[in-house]
């Protein structure tokens, strides 16, 4: 195994805040830790599992990334990975310029003009997440979540400075499990482990290569999963920029809408001048809804 650091730079302004508070919500006991100023987790790359660790530089505009890999053919990966996950590749003054043309938009734009996208380390990760999380809180999907991976997981056998224990379940554990009392209805389960086993036997591809409409609908065609499961995960499994749940219960009850909320249809229908930003418009909407 191999110690590497590397420094992230990005486009200011970026803002560890709102990273913070997400992870505050959805980090998984064994998976991941958040500290103060850092952020820790377990990871498997190409079969092979290593740790990293997160801490902003904010005084340089960059992330100081600390991790272990098993070669140095597997940096240049992780390194892409990560600055995924924390979204250091976006432009933002480009991205708020366009949403800040929409009066309702604008306000939240010059609050928060350095929101980014928080996206998973891992595709299959944050897809069975978004199936656990539906019809659920948040705090209920990370309870489940961290069930399955405390039965599931494969211990971490390269011992981190934090305390991460386990590494998220493979596709072909899920789909074998026994996940009986593990708190989910019956047909989730279902939907779960099917999910798990075509991609588990590569009948399924989790792959942005033919694009995000392409994946959405290979998503959907599965039993369990409707639109608005596929589009959350092409938004935080991949980072799609203009990914859009519309039927999302916090886009359509934020207070930008009034009291009375906005219904799904016109939503969609308004959310067409966001394009092609428009998962930074929702991520402005959740911000301003929940302050997450």
């Amino acid at each position: 195994m191999i110690r590497f650091e590397q420094r992230l730079p990005y486009q200011p302004p970026w803002e560890w805040q709102q990273f913070r508070s997400h992870f505050a919500l959805r980090a998984v006991t064994g998976l991941e830790v958040l500290e103060a100023d850092c952020y820790s987790r377990s990871y498997s790359l190409d079969g092979h599992a290593g740790w990293l660790r997160v801490t902003p530089l904010l005084d340089q505009n960059a992330l100081q990334l600390q991790a272990l890999v098993a070669s140095t053919s597997l940096q240049a990966k992780l390194i892409e990975r990560v600055r995924r996950m924390f979204d250091l590749d976006s432009d933002p003054i480009a991205i708020a310029r366009h949403l800040a043309k929409d009066e309702l938009l604008a306000p939240l734009v010059q609050r928060n003009p350095g929101l980014r996208l928080p996206v998973a380390f891992d595709p299959f990760e944050q897809a069975v997440r978004a199936i656990i999380g539906q019809q659920v809180t948040v705090k209920a999907a990370v309870t489940l979540t961290r069930r399955l991976v405390e039965r599931i997981g494969a211990p971490l056998e390269v011992k981190p400075d934090t305390i991460v224990s386990h590494l998220f379940p493979t596709a072909q554990a899920l789909a074998e499990a026994d996940l009986a009392g593990i708190g989910m209805p019956g047909k989730r389960v279902q939907c779960l482990q099917h999910f798990a086993a075509r991609i588990a036997d590569g009948s399924l591809k989790l792959s942005l290569e033919n694009g995000s409409d392409a994946l959405i609908e290979r998503l959907c065609a599965l039993p369990g999963i409707g639109p608005w499961t596929a589009q959350y995960i092409a938004l935080r499994a991949f980072g799609e920029a203009d990914a859009f749940p519309a039927s999302d219960l916090g886009l359509l009850k934020a207070p930008v809408w009034g009291p009375e909320g906005i219904d799904a249809r016109r939503l969609q229908a308004r959310a067409e001048a966001w394009r092609p930003w428009r998962a930074y418009a929702a991520a402005h909407l959740w911000q301003f809804h929940t302050g997450n």
